[in-house]
Formats: structure tokens, sequence, C-alpha cells
């Protein structure tokens, strides 16, 4: 697989385009007055703990105070047993979604003896009462930026990410990417690091990221010290603000164009395009440091066209904020997103497939794998997702339509998890979500419809303006005439289809009923004036 890298960069914002064979597979866009704040460090002040939820509040200097939940806060050490004799096994506490309603109402998991089935209650600076108070400085990594009405998502466990490698100064890991798939290179990986970690004396621990496979052991080394003099400039900066009342950014992660060279340039990226003259002379010299074997394919792009319409990236964003995905078999797909979770419905559409239903059926579901792993992916859809695939019979097409999609999402760089096809025909998996989706970035609620995505007929507004009108002339007594202002659609009607029904409301109340029409208002909006 052939992948190019486009980066255009204008006063407003910076956009990255990632093109797998000429097709857009992701896009990434920072605006320039909204930066993210995913890998930011920041040193916080805890404005409020709530021990029901075993999560408090910070205050990092944005618009909201983000959440800090116990379980992403650096684990206390283990207790000591009670005897030499009696060894433990203690329960990681774990965020995720099957969470028991004792731990949302802030309860800890016991440590069980191994020995024995004694239960010994975990001490209670587990808890996070004990461990944060109102008005306290923290230091804290966003690891998601503000989603709609909610505030960042932090962690104190801090991590620092190079091109090869991640560090971790709160921990004592390491450990290696499951993208590295080969045995040998793990333990080679695993060995040299450790060997590593000691001759240099770091404390903490480190990851092995996917690029680092098959690098040699010195570009390892000056990762290692680069992330070691990183984190000495950050604890310096803390100590020199940490007189300070305010919350203040202790470390800003990289900017968009440098962040893409670092995570998403690999050994099958033929070409990094930028668009932008200061971009591109800051891109090549941080990967002649940092990436050098990318150095020699990053172009300045200077023709006339635009770089992402020559492209047609800007197509495909238009088409990546339709509702509607057409298959090239003639089928599609329905993507809708809500509050709680996102559903992809799969439809053959004009598809009439072969040599009978089960086949057109079968068809159309694996195409539609292909199809639904990249609209994740461009339009960046996060947490629960259901899968409505067409009814299959047979057993065997459920499972190669399940491992199609299992192999789509490989080249996924969000973690994801997929159940296996129940008896409706539906596929649960959920999607890591860091932040905001393509639809979220770029929409807002539609105005006249508040998000719905539909708006009452004329007919019905008819309707309501004739009940309204006769609650009006049950409450007051002295107007004459009333006078209906709405949109045109509903005036329209009202003159025609309606007619009748105005001409018996006006014999009934006994005043006259006369119309104008607002073009400013939407078709739900109106208005009775009483003359």
């Amino acid at each position: 697989m052939s992948e190019e890298l486009l980066i255009n960069v204008s006063p407003m914002e910076c956009r990255v385009a990632v093109l797998d064979n000429g097709v857009l597979g992701e896009i990434y866009i920072e605006r320039h007055h909204k930066l993210g704040l995913v890998g930011n460090i920041y040193l916080g002040t805890v404005v409020r703990v709530l021990p029901g939820m075993q999560a408090a509040f910070v205050d990092i200097g944005q618009s909201r105070t983000a959440f800090l939940h116990v379980n992403d806060m650096q684990r206390e050490p283990k207790p000591t047993p009670k005897s030499k004799n009696q060894s433990f096994v203690e329960t990681e506490v774990i965020a995720d979604s099957s969470a028991t309603p004792a731990d949302s109402l802030g309860m800890t998991p016991p440590i069980v003896s191994a020995q024995t089935t004694e239960i010994v209650p975990v001490s209670n600076k587990t808890l996070i009462q004990h461990r944060l108070h109102e008005g306290q400085r923290i230091l804290v990594q966003v690891t998601k930026d503000q989603l709609g009405s909610k505030g960042a998502r932090l962690t104190t466990n801090i991590s620092l990410p190079s091109r090869y490698l991640v560090y971790l100064p709160s921990s004592d890991h390491v450990g290696i990417s499951q993208r590295i798939d080969s045995e040998d290179e793990r333990t080679r990986l695993k060995t040299e690091l450790t060997s590593l970690m000691q001759t240099v004396s770091l404390k903490g621990g480190l990851i092995a990221r996917t690029a680092a496979e098959r690098v040699p052991l010195n570009k390892l080394e000056e990762d290692i010290y680069y992330l070691v003099q990183l984190w000495r400039t950050i604890c310096a900066r803390r100590q020199e603000i940490n007189h300070h009342q305010s919350s203040e950014l202790i470390y800003q992660e990289l900017s968009l164009p440098l962040r893409s060279i670092r995570d998403l340039v690999h050994a099958d990226t033929e070409k990094v395009i930028i668009d932008n003259a200061q971009v591109y002379e800051q891109v090549r010299y941080f990967a002649k440091e940092f990436v050098p074997f990318i150095y020699d394919r990053i172009v300045h792009y200077t023709a006339e066209p635009a770089l992402f319409d020559v492209h047609r990236v800007e197509d495909d964003l238009r088409d990546a904020l339709k509702r509607r995905v057409d298959l090239k078999s003639g089928g599609y797909l329905i993507i809708d997103q809500t509050e709680a979770m996102t559903t992809i419905d799969v439809n053959t559409g004009s598809f009439v497939g072969g040599r009978s239903l089960e086949d057109t059926v079968y068809k159309t579901n694996l195409e539609a794998t292909h199809a639904i792993a990249r609209q994740l992916r461009l339009r960046n859809l996060g947490g629960i997702i259901i899968l409505d695939f067409i009814d299959m019979l047979e057993q065997e097409h459920k499972d190669d339509v399940l491992s199609s999609l299992q192999q789509q999402l490989t080249e996924d760089y969000a973690k994801t998890n997929i159940t296996q096809v129940s008896e409706l025909g539906l596929v649960e998996m959920t999607r890591k979500r860091t932040r905001e989706s393509l639809g979220q970035q770029l929409c807002e609620p539609c105005s006249t419809c508040q998000g719905r995505g539909f708006v009452k007929t004329a007919e019905t507004v008819c309707f309501e303006i004739f009940r309204e009108m006769m609650r009006c002339a049950r409450t007051y007594n002295s107007p004459k005439k009333f006078t209906v202002v709405a949109h045109a659609a509903v005036i329209d009607l009202l003159l025609t289809s309606e007619a009748d029904t105005v001409a018996d409301l006006e014999y009934l109340l006994g005043r006259v009923i006369t119309f104008e029409v607002e073009n400013l208002y939407t078709q739900e909006q109106y208005d009775i004036v009483l003359d």
C-alpha cells in the first residue's frame, strides 16, 4: 500500500490528509484559534472532589474544568503483606464499561489472599477523597480533548512520546507495541531498552512504538536522551511556577504538521507534500533530526491549483459529512451519530446481485466492511458503534463478514474492540475516542430543527395555529381580529387547502383572520397578533 501525506496550511487552520493509494483515509484539522489539548501537561488546581464518582474537577486554565478519575491517577504502592509466608494478589482498578454499580459509588475492590479466602480491605489512601483536596496543585496531562459539553479528560500518569519510544516517568514497565509481530524483534527491543535504561540510570518506564521495529541501538539511545532532557525541562518548569496561584501550561504538544511527521509517517510513506514554505522548512528541519528517512520525500507544493483540490480531498470531505455513503455495487450505508452511540445501517439499494438473495446480501455486507472501516477513520467516529448488517442465514457468511471487518480495522490507529454477530445481525464495537469527530469539528446543530434532523410539516403547524387561536379566543374577549404571521409555506397552505377550515374558524370565533408572510421565520415559527 502506498501512502502520501498532504499538509495544507492557511492563516485560519492547518489540515493533514492521509491518502491510501490516492484515496483519502484520514483527515486531521487544527484551527489556530482552537488548538488541540491532547498531550499538553499542566500544573492544574483541584476545584472540586466528588467521592461519589471517585473523580475530581481540575482547573487547567481552559473554558471548562477538566475531569480526572481515580483510575487515571498513579497507583499507590501495594501494601506490605502481614507475614513473610503470606502473599497477596491485588486487583487493579481499570476504568472500563464493565464497572459494577459498586465501582461507580466509589467502593474499591478488596485485596484477596492468594492462599486463603480472607478478605482484606484496601487502605483508604486509594480513595480519591484521601488523595486530593480542593486547592491542591497537581501535575496532569490531557488524554482527551473537550467533547461537546464535556471538559477535557486528564491523567497523572505522564507519558512523553518521541519518534520511536514513549517515556513513562511514573512507571517501571518496559513494553513493546502490539503491532510489532516478530517475537525475535520484540525480545531484542525489550533487552536493548532494559540495558539502555540501566546505562543511563533512567527512572521510569519505556514503551517501544511501532516505528521502533528494526531501528538500530544508537537511534533508540538518542531518543532516550531526548526524552530524559525533556522530562528534566518539565520538572524544572514545574518548580519555577509552583508558587504561582493560577493554573499554567508546562509543556505543549508539537504542532499538527510536526506531530504528523512523528506519528504518521512510516516505511510505506512515499511523499509528504506541503503547500506552505515556512512549514515546509520547519518540517524538513524536524525530519532531519528525528525522522531522517523521510527527509528526501518531503516536497514543497507551489502549483496554482489548491493542493487539496488536486487530490479531490475537498470533495471527499464534503461527502464525509453526508448521512449516506454509496457503495460501488449500488448498495449504501446510512450513518447516524448521536450522543450515546453511532449506528451504521447497511442496505442493498439498487444492487440486485446474481444467484440468490443470500448471495446478494453476503456480497453487499462484504463490500460494506471496507467502506465502514474507511468511514470510521475518515469521520473519526468513536465510542459505542452499532453495525446493522443485512441479515444472513449461513454461519459461514457471518464469519467471513466479521473476519473481513476485523482485517480492515487492522490499519486503524485507534484501538477497536468488536463483538460477534448477534441473532439480529448486529455487530457491537467500540473505538477509542480522543478528539471530536469530523462532524463535530466542522458542523453545529441546525438552527431550524435544533439537531433533530427533521421539522414539523406545514400541515402540523397549521393545526397548531388553529388550536392557539381557539385558546386565545377563550382567554381574551376584546380582540376583533387575529393576524397570523408565519413562514410562506404555512401561509400558502392556510390560503389554499385549509381555506375552508379558516372560514369555519372565523364563523365559530366571530373574528376576522388575516395572514402575513415573514420570510425570516422557519417553518415551525409563527405568531398570532391580537387586534
